[in-house]
C-alpha cells in the first residue's frame, strides 16, 4: 500500500500515481481511468482507450449496404 498526498491545481485537488501502477498499466498523460467512490473509498482502474478512427475505418467490412446518394441529402435535424 502506498500513502499519497493531495496538492491544490488551481480549483482541483491532485494526487500523484505511483510510477509503478503507471508502468504496470501502460499509462501516459491524458489517459483515461475509471473512478469508483463507494462511501470513503476511492477506487481507480485503467480506463478503455478510445479507438483511433483509422482503426474503426479499418475494422469497418467494404460489402456494407450504403444508401445512394447519402451526401447530397439535405440535413434533417442537427447534424450540422
Amino acid at each position: 500500500m502506498f500513502n499519497a498526498s493531495l496538492r491544490r491545481s488551481g480549483g482541483s485537488l491532485i494526487m500523484t500515481i505511483p510510477p509503478a501502477y503507471v508502468e504496470q498499466n501502460h499509462l501516459d498523460a491524458g489517459s483515461r481511468l475509471f473512478v469508483e467512490i463507494n462511501g470513503a473509498e476511492l477506487k481507480i482502474k485503467p480506463g478503455r482507450q478510445r479507438p483511433k478512427l483509422s482503426e474503426l475505418l479499418a475494422a469497418t467490412p467494404d460489402n456494407l449496404a450504403r444508401v445512394a446518394d447519402w451526401d447530397d441529402m439535405p440535413a434533417l435535424g442537427a447534424e450540422l
